[in-house]
């Protein structure tokens, strides 16, 4: 008789399992549409202003200094916006944080519109400047939030066993919204003045587009628990909160997960490792971007230098999906493959560095579309992949409140030193020429690799099984 309730009890739970499985995948398509989109609409409304800066410079009259200023105050609000985002994400409904990001961004570029319309500048060069710069400045934190609070949400979602198993496939997937939303807005951009339209239709374009798919994002569930769906965080933490019962005797309440401290994110084990090391592959990243096509217009003309700089980013689009996919047929031993590209990178540059100014225009093409894979996986795969595996740590396990800050963290560290890193491009190829440029992006390339060196050795040389942290500490 007992024997029979077991099974029947047993066969209850396998039935309420499917079902959780069911309601979960079905899900999930959505959540990665949203996501994907929200920050696809962040790519595509920042990319429309630089694709308009000639106009801004020679009909709306803002001077070059200021189109820069507005670049690097967008730059560093938009690093600290990622550490805040992330933490916000974390302490608040996700999908509100994320279409405040949206109404924000649209909002921030009608204004600039508004000050186009109305000629700011006209009325007062000192309010026109002031205007624009402070705009940009709020327009950096409300597009930080697609990143780290996007990549939460997907986290939640894609929690199942085959999802975790795939993780670098659905993630290096996803992380294509960025290209796909700086493609849209060039594509964007050439119809709009194609069709003669006046310049600023560019702008209000994704103004609007960001604010509609805002009004979508506010129906996205953030979190399965938030529909009753019991996830394997879900099942962890009731049992915390089982055995918290039992040890004191009292009713304990599931209050839901504290959202985690910056101080408990950087104890992650690698957490800030990663930080720092996605810094120097962010700065590789961000000075092949910006000086390609200045380091290229002095050897071709105007045209040949920006197709064969756009093969860069071209190259960086596959990137995310092919580390992805193979750290994935390793299971998931990301920072061995990362190390992998990086090693291929560090040749390449090295290459560069003696024979840049010699390469012909098809030898190039094909070694910068390399490039932009072997630099593209690894940023796409630390921000999102990597993030998620760091935030399912054992010491974080039944708190699904950690990846927005984790995310966030690595995010805005690793985009705070590539911003303090770029300062030093111009004065070293005005002093020393172009060659010291390659050589001081393999240092960056070697550092940034060399921190994630424990991760990989761990990876490669892993613990006996059942050998555990603590014996590991005493055979030191």
């Amino acid at each position: 008789m007992a024997g029979a309730k077991n099974g029947e009890s047993s066969s209850l739970l396998h039935k309420e399992d499917e079902e959780t499985l069911r309601k979960l995948k079905a899900y999930q398509p959505w959540a990665f549409f949203v996501t994907f989109g929200g920050y696809f609409m962040a790519h595509f409304s920042r990319k429309c202003y630089s694709t308009v800066k000639q106009q801004l410079e020679g009909i709306a009259g803002y001077s070059p200094l200021i189109l820069s200023e507005m670049d690097t105050v967008f730059m560093g609000t938009y690093a600290a916006g990622n550490i805040i985002s992330g933490k916000l994400g974390d302490t608040f409904n996700p999908t509100t944080v994320l279409a405040i990001g949206l109404f924000g961004s649209g909002t921030c570029l009608f204004l600039i519109n508004i000050s186009l319309w109305f000629d700011f500048l006209s009325l007062s060069l000192y309010l026109g400047n002031f205007f624009i710069i402070a705009v940009y400045f709020m327009f950096g934190f409300f597009q930080s939030t697609g990143g780290p609070v996007g990549t939460a949400v997907m986290g939640n979602w894609f929690c199942d066993k085959k999802s975790i198993e795939s993780r670098g496939l659905i993630f290096g997937l996803w992380t294509c919204h960025q290209y796909c939303g700086d493609v849209t807005a060039a594509i964007c951009t050439a119809l709009v003045l194609g069709a003669g339209l006046p310049y600023w239709w560019a702008l209000f374009i994704p103004a609007t587009t960001n604010i509609g798919w805002g009004i979508l994002t506010l129906k996205l569930i953030a979190d399965p628990a938030d529909v009753g769906i019991i996830t394997p965080e879900v099942a962890i933490r009731m049992e915390k909160l089982k055995a918290k019962q039992a040890e004191s005797g009292s009713a304990a309440v599931d209050e839901g997960p504290a959202p985690i401290s910056y101080a408990a994110a950087l104890r992650i084990p690698m957490v800030a490792q990663y930080a720092f090391a996605f810094g120097f592959f962010k700065l590789t990243n961000y000075v092949l971007f910006f000086w390609l096509p200045y380091f290229l217009g002095k050897h071709f003309d105007p045209v040949t230098a920006n197709l064969i700089a756009s093969l860069y980013s071209v190259g960086m689009m596959p990137g995310g999906i092919i580390v992805g996919y193979v750290s994935d047929l390793f299971g998931g031993r990301r920072a061995s493959v990362i190390g992998t590209f990086m090693v291929c990178l560090f040749v390449f540059l090295f290459v560069f560095s003696l024979k840049s100014e010699e390469l012909n225009a098809v030898a190039l093409l094909v070694m910068l579309c390399i490039m932009g894979i072997l630099v593209g996986g690894p940023n796409n795969i630390i921000t999102s992949a990597v993030a998620a595996d760091l935030a399912s740590h054992p010491s974080v396990r039944g708190n699904n409140k950690s990846l927005g800050t984790v995310t966030g963290l690595i995010n805005g560290c690793g985009s705070i030193t590539a911003s303090i890193g770029l300062l030093a491009v111009g004065p070293l190829q005005e002093a020393f020429g172009w060659g010291s440029v390659w050589l001081f992006l393999m240092g960056c390339t070697f550092v940034g690799t060399a921190l994630m060196g424990t991760k990989i050795y761990d990876e490669l040389f892993p613990a006996p099984e059942g050998y555990s942290e603590v014996e590991a500490n005493l055979a030191v």
